[in-house]
This record gives structure tokens, C-alpha cells and sequence, in this order.
């Protein structure tokens, strides 16, 4: 199967496809012109590693566990791995969560401006008209 194909069964991207081929995720072989070719099991390669970035994975993750795959079996290091990744998007989560709740904050500030958030607010008007006189 050529790159075109590939991509178009899976909907990947070429460029997503060749960088998958560099990172070690996926296999190809070259025809004597250069082309790419790609196996029957390269459908599902491709579909494995999106479920793998689609559950929060960088690439160099994916490649570490993907020998894990390809064996059958995980292993102690492998389960290590993924907990290791579930805690970082846990904490991601976290630091996201905070972010909102500070932003819902400054929308409320926003729709009810105080003179305490608001240093327009501070000034009274009045003194305002009378100093320019």
C-alpha cells in the first residue's frame, strides 16, 4: 500500500505518516523509485498510535511502549510508563482547572466592575471636571 493510500484509509495525514516513519511508529518499505510502501498491518499501526496520542501519549512514549505491544504483552516498566503519563495529565488537568476558575473570576470582575478591580472606578468624576477647571 502506498502513503496516499495509507493515509486516506486512515485518515492521517502524509506528513503525519512520514513522521511516524522517523520516530520509529510505523514501518515502511522503499521501491527501487523511493516510494513508500506500507504493509496490510500498517492500517491498523496507524490506528493503534492515534488511540495512543488520542489518549494524551507524546510520540517518544508511544515509541517506548509500542515494543510492548508488538510482543503481547506489558510489562512492569511499560505500566510504570502509563501511570507515569496518567499523573502528568492529571496535574494538567489541575493547573487547566485553576486557569478557568481564575478566568471565570475576571469575567465576573468584568460583568460587575467594582472600584476595588476597576481603577477607572476610584476616581470620582466630579473631581475629575472641577481639576480641569
Amino acid at each position: 500500500m502506498r502513503i496516499g493510500d495509507l493515509a486516506a484509509e486512515t485518515g492521517v495525514s502524509v506528513r503525519s505518516l512520514r513522521y511516524y516513519e522517523e520516530q520509529g511508529m510505523l514501518a515502511a518499505t522503499r521501491t527501487p523509485s523511493g516510494q513508500r510502501t506500507y504493509g496490510s498491518d500498517a492500517v491498523e499501526r496507524v490506528r493503534l498510535v492515534q488511540q495512543l496520542f488520542a489518549a494524551g501519549l507524546p510520540s517518544r512514549t508511544i515509541v517506548r511502549l509500542l515494543p510492548c505491544v508488538d510482543a503481547g504483552r506489558a510489562t512492569p516498566e511499560s505500566f510504570a510508563l502509563l501511570v507515569q503519563e496518567r499523573d502528568r495529565i492529571t496535574a494538567q488537568l489541575a493547573e487547566l482547572t485553576a486557569a478557568r476558575d481564575r478566568l471565570d473570576d475576571v469575567i465576573h470582575i468584568s460583568e460587575h466592575p467594582t472600584p476595588e478591580h476597576c481603577p477607572a472606578l476610584r476616581t470620582d468624576p466630579a473631581a475629575l471636571g472641577s481639576a480641569a477647571a
